[in-house]
């Protein structure tokens, strides 16, 4: 997995006298008996790319629609630039939504699309012609100005919808699952477009998506949302790398879980005696948890090291098993391991050369380990 860090360079959430650019405070939703966003509590800086990441269900897209004003806060406030935005509709805040189906008119050319909402305005004719140029010279489809939209491919349509969102140069950008309808390759040529479109304009962008790729690529800042409330805030690499939950740590690519009690604990490690393991587990950044207390300790495959001979460095943090499963991937190859206790862990192995033989096949008994500061606790 890629693990970006797109966005402001300054971290204006690092400085507790910057001033948010969105609050989002105590918002709930209420659909019957339903909560689909549940007392959250958000701050969006200007100029951030802001990914809200999560599964179908989570209440993400409820609380971009909030932001947009298509939906009303059961509870709660939210103010976008320092304005409370309870009771003011969607077209008089400044917000641009682009929508996931992308919502073209499909009697309109390319430039009467994107020059819609400008015409809607009462935008002078010379300056909607300028400002259609320029945005459909930002998401490089000039050449396609007169076409319909049943004449583009969908990458092209995901432009078009783009240049609307843009061309009214909002304060706020909304994408709802924007890149859903485009292919791998593409997905991810334009992912490294947005961030740079959104950089050189200097607009805040909000993205929802449940894909974490995307997300981890494009943002400078996750949230990651779990039935209707915030699991975790923070920069790509420090949900990845430190995950608060054992939820963000399973949702956020892969990972070991491995389950056990804390019998040893200091300042500066853990020891937690792990039945999954059979054997005890060292988490060497220390913790929280107490003697006694239900932990899981989180391992990401790519921090697992193979041990070609001989014996582990250290009486901890290692096991053996067998080779179960082989997933070939190009770059890497992942690799699931049945352990004696019946639990299967995985592992990934870069494929620096090239060859068609691999080292480790189906039914092979591996010995592996991991360092004590690539463990990390988190507490059940």
């Amino acid at each position: 997995m890629a693990v970006g860090s797109g966005g402001l360079q300054d971290k204006p959430w690092t400085d507790p006298t910057a001033e948010p650019f969105i609050r989002i405070e105590g918002v709930s939703k209420h659909f019957g008996d339903v909560a689909a966003v549940n007392g959250v509590d958000l701050n969006i800086y200007r100029g951030e790319f802001f990914a809200l990441l999560g599964a179908s269900g989570c209440g993400k897209t409820t609380l971009l629609r909030m932001l947009a004003g298509f939906e009303t806060p059961s509870a709660g406030r939210i103010f976008i630039d320092g304005v409370d935005m309870a009771g003011i509709p969607p077209y008089r805040r400044p917000v641009n939504m682009m929508f996931q189906s992308y919502a073209l008119f499909p009697h309109m050319t390319v430039g009467q699309n994107v020059a819609f909402g400008l015409q809607q305005d009462g935008v002078a004719r010379a300056e909607i012609a300028g400002r259609v140029a320029e945005m459909l010279d930002l998401v490089q489809i000039r050449a396609l100005e007169k076409r319909k939209p049943d004449q583009l491919s969908g990458g092209q349509r995901q432009r078009v919808a783009l240049a609307r969102a843009l061309v009214k140069r909002p304060k706020l950008v909304l994408l709802d699952e924007p890149l859903g309808a485009l292919d791998r390759k593409l997905r991810e040529q334009t992912q490294f477009e947005l961030v740079n479109i959104q950089e050189e304009l200097g607009m805040t962008f909000v993205i929802v998506t449940h894909d974490q790729e995307e997300a981890m690529t494009m943002a400078s800042r996750v949230c990651v949302m779990n039935a209707g409330m915030v699991e975790q805030v923070g920069a790509p690499a420090e949900v990845y790398e430190y995950p608060n939950s054992r939820f963000v740590a399973d949702f956020i690519g892969a990972a070991n879980l491995f389950d056990g009690v804390v019998i040893e604990a200091s300042p500066t490690q853990t020891r937690v005696a792990s039945p999954d393991l059979g054997a005890d587990i060292v988490v060497g950044t220390g913790g929280t948890a107490a003697v006694g207390a239900s932990v899981s300790v989180m391992v990401r495959p790519e921090k697992i090291q193979v041990i070609a001979d001989g014996s582990p460095a250290a009486g901890f943090n290692w096991a053996e098993g067998i080779v179960r499963e082989i997933a070939y991937l190009g770059d890497v190859s992942v690799y699931h391991v049945e352990l004696p206790s019946g639990k299967r862990i995985q592992f990934t192995r870069a494929n620096l050369l090239h060859t068609t033989d691999n080292p480790l096949t189906w039914d092979d008994k591996v010995r592996f380990q991991w360092h004590p500061a690539n463990g990390i606790l988190l507490v059940i």
